[in-house]
């Protein structure tokens, strides 16, 4: 049994980590919210999951490093600036930050980087999320997740290739770019689809999130795969060894 500290707990998804920490067999040692501390939660904790937002990640960082435990973050719309906060972190204490923490979606960003690895720029490869209406960023972090490993295959930088809106006279599509679209309404806890469009073919990988309770379960699962791992910068494929 692993004493579990949630940061972030208030919201929807706060309520579903609790829920998959008692489901799982662990112990609920207390969550924080805006304006909450952070060190106190890490110094009563064995690990922490972090659903907070961007700007409150360095200091729950420095919580986890000077309590000494694993964090997983599960934060999403980060910026390069907080990349390197939790690279600098991953020296003192492990740290596992993914875009989406379901396994479903972890083993369908494998199956994407397989099939830009084995396609040709012939083919076409855009992405499309849709999100409920409350959702603040966009393209979701799940949709960059996937996109990344759609680059990662083709041995590109998503960062040259992606291509995040587009509106009015545009122009053909350029070949080798990698599309996003954003959806937003109702109550859509997240639908993603990475579609591979070549001359009269298609190729369809999608992934439907029925309730966050999957978040919750692969986020769970990746805090107990952390506990003895020694410091270092881990990600959600390697919870499934792949």
């Amino acid at each position: 049994m692993a004493r579990i500290g949630i940061i972030g707990s208030a919201g929807r998804m706060g309520n579903a980590l609790q829920a998959a920490v008692a489901t799982a067999g662990h112990e609920y040692a207390g969550g924080i919210d805006k304006g909450g501390d952070p060190l106190a939660l890490a110094q009563a904790s064995d690990v922490l999951v972090d659903f907070s937002a961007p700007g409150a990640l360095e200091f729950n960082l420095d919580a986890a490093i000077h309590a000494g435990i694993p964090i997983v973050i599960g934060t999403t719309g980060l910026e390069e600036r907080h990349h390197w906060l939790i690279d600098s972190a991953a020296v003192s204490i492990p740290v596992l930050q993914t875009g989406n923490t379901s396994l479903g979606v972890t083993l369908l960003a494998h199956l994407v980087q397989e099939a830009a690895a084995r396609l040709g720029d012939d083919w076409d490869i855009e992405i499309v999320e849709t999100h409920h209406r409350m959702k603040v960023d966009a393209p979701s972090g799940t949709a960059m997740l996937l996109g990344e490993a759609a680059a990662k295959g083709r041995g590109v930088r998503l960062a040259d290739e992606a291509v995040r809106g587009r509106d009015g006279i545009t122009g053909a599509r350029v070949p080798g770019t990698i599309g996003f679209a954003a959806l937003r309404g109702g109550s859509v806890a997240g639908d993603h689809a990475v579609h591979f469009l070549a001359d009269n073919e298609r190729l369809t990988f999608s992934h439907l999130a029925e309730n966050r309770g999957i978040f919750a379960k692969g986020a769970i699962r990746a805090a107990e795969w952390l506990l003895d791992k020694a410091p270092g910068r881990y990600t959600m494929p390697q919870v499934l060894d792949l």
